[in-house]
């Protein structure tokens, strides 16, 4: 199977070599996707040059200016059908996902149509020196989101996904709207009301090391006002569901 991982990036010159080396090492039959919304750090610049030394297994596409998340993973999808993925990957680009996870997220991948890495089931767990309030904060946003939404599935916001290629072309990628942090909850809000099997695999989510974060407060509450937005535009699923 070919493995298409699909990595999102803004200003992570710091981390983006180090990341490519320790994914391509994997074993597996893994290319990359970096889609670079014009990094004023120079990332796209060394997303260049680490495509020369990888030939065909490094694609990059550099976007004008800062889109969002959302419409980048959406372009990266598309694309990543378009050559031919069996499996595409969305992951953040600053080691908060662990790559070696994708090993066991692979066999499971085989019972369900996506993996979902979740820091809230057994196993599970946020970075062990984040402060409590924003510990507390990250797993309120998940229950509000849940609650809402009303889905089995624990972890609503994670961006660390493994998609069937076929899955990914059953879903209505033109239907999705969230540009920001919030379209992770309707990427698995979407899959679960069209019927998809989500599997949760337990993830140990470290704070970056390097780099700046994107998340901040306006973000996130940006996030929890579209909850119910996203209720609502995705009502007609709901209802057959």
């Amino acid at each position: 199977m070919k493995f298409t991982i699909v990595i999102p990036t803004y200003n992570e010159a710091e981390n983006l070599e180090n990341l490519v080396e320790v994914l391509l090492a994997l074993p597996l039959n893994i290319s990359l996707l970096i889609i670079d919304d014009n990094s004023p750090d120079g990332t796209a610049d060394i997303a260049d040059l680490l495509a020369k030394k990888h030939e065909t297994k490094l694609n990059i596409i550099v976007r004008p200016q800062k889109a969002g998340i959302g419409s980048a993973y959406v372009l990266g999808f598309r694309k990543a059908i378009e050559l031919g993925a069996d499996v595409i990957i969305q992951m953040d680009a600053d080691f908060s996902h662990d790559p070696s996870n994708l090993l066991k997220m692979k066999d499971d991948l085989q019972s369900c149509d996506v993996v979902s890495g979740s820091r809230y089931i057994p196993g599970g767990s946020l970075d062990r020196d984040w402060p409590m309030w924003r510990k507390s904060l990250s797993t309120f946003g998940n229950l509000y989101a849940r609650t809402i939404l009303q889905t089995p599935v624990f972890d609503l916001t994670t961006g660390f996904r493994m998609w069937k290629r076929n899955t990914l072309e059953q879903m209505p990628l033109e239907r999705i709207r969230s540009n920001g942090y919030s379209f992770q909850v309707e990427m698995i809000y979407i899959a679960y009301l069209l019927g998809f099997k989500v599997k949760e695999h337990p993830i140990y989510f470290a704070n970056r090391q390097k780099g700046k974060s994107k998340m901040d407060f306006k973000i996130q509450v940006e996030a929890a006002l579209r909850i119910w937005e996203i209720r609502w535009r995705y009502r007609d699923l709901r209802k057959k569901n």
